[in-house]
């Protein structure tokens, strides 16, 4: 027999029972358990991405590159993705639930996992373990580091992962952003959504939400330290590939997502 699920069906473990009825008699028989994907070579797929080329690259791929420094030294740094190694599928799907929002209404989370977008804002708050809900990584950007794992000293997400298992979910430390969005990124491939990682130098911070970086200066030309709005010299984060029939078909393509705890945009 084949089985064929819907291609928008939810994402996670399913247990197979084989019922058969014979007069007033039922006999049932557990076949197995089989993990449903979300798939980016099934058309009907919200994931979908026609290009193979860019499927062997963005959900494939467990080596990549991330690029650091300022932007008058960038530098390229390997980092292993290693989404399908041993125990990262599993660990992928507790993720999902130990959210706050499979803790809040488990019916309704599981419900809502065959919507990318949905996934995709899940797994973007449980990377970070800044507010307190089991999440990946603790961030430090400041201090020292001695007691625990400089950021900088990351060169994969699988052990990462692996650790935050072992340690019974507790954060592990420390994370910045580019070890955020490589651990994201091992995350959603590893799930079945295509995602790549975004270098960004010299970030607008629009404190204000006028959509302008405001600097202030006196009539001599020095410039006054009056304005809350801010420019990061360096920042990365995720794109994920799905389609949004929430916003209509010309927002279907690469959506941001960030995993670094960051002030909210309000």
């Amino acid at each position: 027999f084949t089985i064929s699920s819907p291609a928008n069906a939810v994402i996670g473990r399913y247990n197979l029972i084989l019922q058969v009825t014979s007069g007033n008699k039922i006999f049932s028989r557990f076949l197995g358990q089989f993990v449903l994907l979300f798939n980016p070579w099934c058309p009907g797929d919200d994931v979908y991405m026609a290009n193979e080329n860019e499927r062997q690259e963005y959900v494939l791929n467990e080596n990549g590159i991330i690029f650091v420094g300022n932007a008058k030294y960038i530098e390229a740094r390997g980092w292993y993705y290693g989404q399908f190694q041993d125990h990262l599928l599993n660990i992928c799907l507790t993720m999902l639930d130990l959210s706050l929002y499979y803790r809040q209404d488990p019916a309704i989370d599981v419900s809502r996992r065959g919507d990318p977008k949905y996934v995709g804002r899940v797994i973007s708050s449980m990377i970070n373990g800044n507010d307190n809900d089991n999440g990946v990584l603790l961030g430090k950007w400041q201090g020292s580091f001695h007691s625990h794992e400089n950021p900088s000293r990351w060169d994969g997400s699988v052990v990462i992962l692996q650790k935050w298992c072992q340690d019974n979910y507790k954060p592990v430390q420390y994370g910045q952003c580019w070890v955020f969005a490589g651990v994201m990124c091992t995350v959603l491939r590893c799930l079945g959504i295509p995602t790549r990682l975004v270098s960004n130098f010299n970030s607008a911070h629009d404190v204000d939400r006028n959509l302008s970086i405001d600097k202030y200066y006196d009539s001599s030309g020095k410039s006054l330290n009056i304005g809350k709005d801010s420019t990061w010299d360096y920042h990365v984060w995720n794109e994920s590939w799905f389609i949004r029939p929430d916003l209509g078909t010309s927002y279907n393509g690469w959506q941001v997502l960030d995993a670094t705890p960051q002030e909210q945009s309000k």
